[in-house]
């Protein structure tokens, strides 16, 4: 029990004065009923004592690193991403030390071997640790509601909490706040005879995009294709997005439903765990009785964040993923946004009627580390090499739609900051900028009074619905 206490005590961000008094016994009630499932299972007390620990342990090694990168605690709902650890490994392992990494894959074999080794036959200890593992979890799922009825918690302040109660009780009251929070109520849905013929909508939503003058303070970075949208703009400006150099799911989910953090609550985690919930409120679903017809692009797996099913499921009447899409040379990591760009004109080429295309880029993920392509040492450099062709992108994209013929709104924006250590850390700004283009079938760039305003993701999704909708008179 004291070894547990220590690890929950080494996770970042550390508690601040004296510890909360429901922390302890959430705690030592969660590794009791570890302890008795365990000892139900083998027999030993030894053995049952080790694994009660090593998920404590996992638990604080995961959470540090993640803070360290990212800026927040683990929360409940990353537990949900442990499917796609094992399908895409990349994306989560080089959080970690290659040391770390090590003992992760090590460890699950020498503890499933010394439970066969050790296992005991007799049937008391088993019986002591069934009863264990009932009583301390009643006595846990008690204590949880109390915590709940006596109001902490009440409002997602992961940081906050994790200091006052300690990162086990604090996964296990988010996600009993989590399972609390009910579906809202259907948006309804929009008028199709107060839909403005626009003809073309166009999202581009681009990994890791940022400014990277607001990134380093060095204007000689600065890029030209964006700074050329932003002139041309019919509006612009800083996108507050919450995330720092992960959790893409949050803002994209902010600009296809357009619901804000607050009016989520715990949801706001990751809101696609209960997205199918809320389908009336997203921007194809809305758009549908307009006459649109809306396009899904990734050029990766559409099975990451349940994407193959959720992006159906909100209205989307086609989903174009990594299988259309030409492998990667060897050397690289995804499909480069080159590419991405020139399919998204054909598209729009090939649009008849009122038409959506919502794009998600992967050039720029993560980690920016040597490029065996071009001999890169990694770092900014690297970053900045997949930054130029995001812009490269951008301006094409202008370009083609001021030729396409049809009336169009393009919106691009960066999904969140990059996480490059030494370069961009966590704890400062995250904001992302964004532009909104709009053109006129013969080509022209209405500009408006050219504006800037700075939004949050949710903003972004009312305003690309008020580009479209005709005013009122």
């Amino acid at each position: 029990m004291l070894l547990s206490l220590l690890f929950d005590a080494m996770v970042r961000p550390r508690p601040r004065g004296l510890s909360s008094w429901y922390r302890r016994p959430v705690h030592l009630l969660t590794v009791s009923a570890l302890f008795g499932l365990f000892l139900a299972a083998s027999g030993n007390a030894l053995v049952a004592g080790l694994l009660a620990i090593a998920p404590i342990a996992l638990l604080a090694v995961v959470s540090n690193a993640k803070n360290r990168m990212l800026g927040e605690p683990l929360l409940f709902s990353d537990l949900a991403l442990v499917a796609a650890l094992f399908r895409h490994p990349r994306f989560y392992f080089t959080a970690i030390s290659a040391g770390q990494r090590i003992a992760l894959l090590i460890a699950p074999f020498v503890l499933l071997i010394a439970l066969v080794e050790l296992f005991v036959t007799r049937a008391q200890p088993h019986l002591i640790g069934l009863a264990l593992l009932l009583g301390s979890f009643m006595l846990l799922a008690w204590r949880l509601r109390a915590m709940a009825r006596d109001g902490h918690g009440a409002v997602p302040d992961a940081v906050a909490d994790v200091q006052r109660h300690g990162l086990i009780a604090t996964l296990l009251l988010y996600w009993l706040r989590w399972r609390g929070t009910p579906d809202p109520a259907g948006c309804a849905p929009l008028a199709a005879e107060g839909l403005d013929a626009v003809g073309l909508v166009v999202v581009v939503q681009c990994e890791s995009f940022a400014d990277p003058v607001a990134l380093t303070g060095d204007a000689g970075l600065a890029l030209r294709g964006l700074g050329a949208a932003r002139k041309l703009a019919w509006q612009w400006g800083e996108l507050e997005v919450s995330g720092f150099g992960a959790y893409t799911m949050r803002t994209e989910y902010g600009v296809l439903f357009g619901r804000s953090e607050e009016a989520l609550g715990f949801r706001r985690y990751d809101p696609f765990l209960t997205a199918l919930g809320e389908t009336s409120y997203a921007l194809p679903a809305r758009l549908r009785d307009g006459g649109y017809r809306s396009l899904f692009v990734h050029p990766h797996d559409m099975r990451f964040y349940g994407r193959d099913r959720l992006m159906p499921a909100i209205g989307f009447h086609q989903l174009i993923g990594e299988e259309s899409f030409a492998p990667v040379p060897a050397g690289a990591r995804y499909v480069d946004d080159g590419t991405l760009g020139k399919a998204i004109t054909g598209l729009i080429d090939a649009a008849v009627g009122p038409t959506l295309v919502y794009a998600v880029t992967m050039e720029n993920h993560g980690p920016w580390s040597k490029d065996r392509l071009t001999g890169s040492p990694g770092g900014l450099e690297a970053y900045m090499r997949h930054l130029r062709s995001s812009d490269a992108m951008l301006s094409g994209l202008i370009d083609h739609l001021r030729t396409s013929g049809r009336a169009a709104m393009l919106v691009f924006f960066g999904d969140h900051r990059p996480s490059i250590p030494g370069v961009t850390e966590p704890g400062g700004a995250r904001h992302t900028p964004y532009v909104m283009i709009r053109t006129t079938a013969s080509g022209e760039i209405v500009t408006g009074a050219n504006r800037r305003v700075d939004l949050t993701p949710d903003g972004l999704h009312h305003a690309i619905l008020e580009g479209v909708i005709r005013p009122a008179g």
